[in-house]
């Protein structure tokens, strides 16, 4: 038996952070995509620090070892090991920023700091200072505050030293405004373009904000505070769900701090005043920095109208067969679609709830809703549904992280218009995406409805793969009316004949799934498992694969982020291959393939191989029926697996290492896909000719 059976979840996920910040480090990107990845990156260990890090500080804290719950490594040795990659991390994040900046320059665009303003720009800075930026600022002087002020997790603060003439020493702090974009388009000249930080206008103008002071010196460094996010839902009973959602994520702001950042060129005595005022100590996670934090503010770069520095946006492509202006409802009754979003376009279920509203025969609409885009058609559409007299029923999860402010303003719009709202129950997340609509049809009831596996957001889908199933099959939906049951009443547990719902049958299901394949391969029949997840950190279906793999199954797993299992190890996993493709689109559909001898099962669902969403969440996985649609499924896994562009290897090592070419020319599967796609309406285009 290998040494270790599982990689430790929290480095894999550093580990796909590191994927993202390959792909900021990549030549072949488009340079500004390249700024957009470092933002990503950041951003992306931002939420990790305030969630993940967060629970194993609490963990270490407890006085638990927590080497059960955390693979065989205690809390406190992983929070040392986290530090350590996280410092390297943000080390080589710097160096590839720089080595941005220096290509931009190339492209004739400048991000100059305060020393480097001409005239020209000074004049209109002058103006900019004046009439937008001095408006917004936030300063406090610090020495003679009986409470220090609280910073907050999501901005970045400049830690000012002032120098007095009489030799003392005071201490201000400057709250970076969030409400204005970071980056100020300068005026051009000579046909080259600048662009400067906020941070650096308001050192440029250090001396206007700080004139009432005799002063020899002043400086400023940039500070950052990341604070645990984890919601401590009050138990009182007389409040309602929405009002301790909405006070949780308000005492969230004063959470404990969980890192510190800060420019390494600030002066010892300033940063230890701060450290002590805010109470953080050696066992926080203290990170020297560059001159900038909140790189995650690079994702709104400004585009400069350089498009040329920029992938070329792919126009999302038409579902053969179905009309964004004909009746979606009539097309549906006759089979199942799937739309792939961003391949193709998501704007077909907006269509489908619009049309739902309209529809005289439509009685009612039930959905779930997780994370929601800002100014969202979803919402309009069921507000529009209600005011037509339809009944609109909303699971909206009031949890879902660091939505909870954007689903309360949702939800009280909702219930304003006559909405009915649940908000969940207590210990499980809604993560299920899941609409049905029911229609009067000659005097009977007739279900139609669409399962996904990603959010119901207009934003995201036009990032992040997903993959939905349009359909009107009555088994399927009459499970899905089921669910909503269970909401209303969740002490009593449906049995479904087709949907597989956790957290009551997931892990069950799969299981016996994995153990048809055992059987199958035991019986010298042929067999495979193709699995395309998210994450895949469960340790107990982790060994299940394990069984399976010894037992001859070949297992093929596409995994984006978290990967725990172990591939490829003689005795323990030596079926098993894993890749990850991190390239312009998240990956982010679940799509789970059994091979059954021949008779192949496809499923799609809201559930990665994880514990909380096989175990505490309300999840759905559902099959797929339809054989064109299962045909498609499986070319789409096909694609991804072929490809050797933007493909990495799982292993323990954890270095990321590139799938390579060989002799095969470059196949770069989201390019793939689309030209995939493009292939089904260009054949769809030539019937009609044919038939002629």
């Amino acid at each position: 038996m290998y040494e270790h059976k599982y990689i430790d979840r929290e480095k894999s996920w550093l580990a796909f952070n590191a994927r993202v910040l390959q792909e900021a480090a990549d030549n072949t990107v488009p340079l500004l995509d390249r700024l957009r990845f470092v933002g990503i990156f950041s951003n992306n260990l931002d939420e990790f620090f305030r969630v993940r890090y967060a629970a194993i500080r609490r963990l270490s804290l407890s006085g638990i070892s927590g080497e059960k719950y955390l693979g065989g490594i205690s809390a406190h040795q992983l929070i040392k090991d986290i530090t350590e990659i996280v410092i390297q991390q943000q080390s080589e994040s710097l160096r590839i920023l720089g080595n941005i900046e220096a290509e931009l320059e190339s492209e004739n665009i400048f991000i100059i700091n305060e020393t480097q303003i001409t005239p020209k720009q000074e004049c209109f800075l002058k103006d900019f200072y004046t009439q937008k930026l001095s408006p917004e600022l936030v300063t406090i002087i610090l020495n003679d505050l009986a409470v220090f002020p609280i910073l907050k997790d999501t901005l970045g603060y400049l830690a000012v030293r002032l120098e007095l003439a009489n030799d003392e020493v005071r201490y201000a702090l400057i709250e970076i405004p969030k409400n204005i974009n970071r980056f100020v388009v300068l005026p051009s000249e000579d046909e080259k373009q600048y662009v400067i930080l906020i941070d650096d206008v308001i050192r440029y103008k250090l001396k206007n904000i700080f004139n009432i002071f005799d002063y020899k010196s002043v400086s400023a460094h940039m500070i950052k505070i990341t604070r645990d996010a984890q919601l401590d839902i009050d138990s009182d009973l007389s409040k309602s769900m929405l009002e301790k959602i909405a006070s949780s994520v308000k005492d969230r702001r004063i959470g404990e701090p969980v890192r510190f950042i800060y420019d390494n060129l600030i002066e010892e005595d300033t940063l230890q005043f701060f450290l002590d005022k805010m109470k953080i100590v050696e066992t926080d996670s203290i990170i020297p920095g560059g001159r900038y934090h909140n790189r995650r503010d690079y994702m709104s770069f400004p585009n400069l109208g350089r498009y040329d520095l920029l992938y070329k946006p792919n126009e999302p492509l038409p579902v053969p067969g179905l009309s964004l202006e004909g009746s979606i409802l009539e097309k549906i009754s006759k089979k199942d679609y799937l739309v792939h979003a961003p391949y193709q376009s998501f704007s077909y279920l907006t269509k489908f709830l619009r049309e739902a509203a309209l529809d005289p025969k439509v009685t009612s609409i039930k959905i779930t809703l997780y994370r929601l885009a800002k100014n969202s058609q979803i919402i309009s559409s069921l507000i529009n549904a209600a005011k037509n007299g339809k009944r609109v029923v909303v699971q909206i999860e009031l949890q879902a992280r660091f939505d909870e402010a954007s689903n309360i303003s949702y939800a009280e719009q909702m219930q304003m218009e006559g909405i009915e709202l649940i908000f969940g129950m207590k210990g499980l997340k809604v993560h299920s995406k899941i609409c049905v609509i029911e229609r009067l049809e000659d005097g009977k009831n007739r279900r139609y409805g669409f399962i996904s596996t990603g959010n119901f957001n207009e934003s995201t889908a036009k990032i992040y793969t997903d993959v939905t199933l349009l359909t009107c099959h009555q088994g399927i939906l009459k499970d899905t009316s089921k669910i909503f049951e269970f909401f209303d009443i969740n002490y009593r547990v449906h049995r479904y004949k087709h949907l597989i719902v956790s957290p009551h049958y997931t892990r069950t299901k799969f299981i016996k799934l994995i153990d048809r394949e055992i059987l199958h391969a035991l019986a010298g029949r042929k067999t495979h498992i193709k699995l395309k997840m998210n994450s895949l950190s469960d340790f107990k279906m982790i060994d299940k694969l394990y069984e399976a793999s010894n037992a001859g199954v070949k297992i093929q797993l596409q995994v984006r982020g978290i990967c725990s299992l172990i591939p490829g190890i003689p005795g323990m996993s030596e079926n098993i291959e894993a890749i990850s493709i991190v390239d312009n689109y998240l990956e982010h559909s679940r799509v789970y393939i059994f091979g059954n001898a021949g008779l192949t099962e496809v499923y799609i669902s809201s559930a990665d191989f994880m514990t909380r969403n096989l175990d505490a969440r309300v999840e759905v996985t559902c099959p797929i029926y339809d054989l064109e649609i299962k045909k498609e499924l499986i070319d789409n896994f096909n694609i991804g697996w072929k490809g050797n562009v933007k493909v990495r290897y799982h292993s323990y090592k954890l270095d990321n290492k590139y799938k390579p070419k060989n002799h095969h020319a470059p196949f770069r599967a989201q390019f793939e896909t689309y030209k995939y796609y493009q292939n089904k309406v260009a054949i769809l285009d030539e019937v009609p000719q044919k038939v002629n």
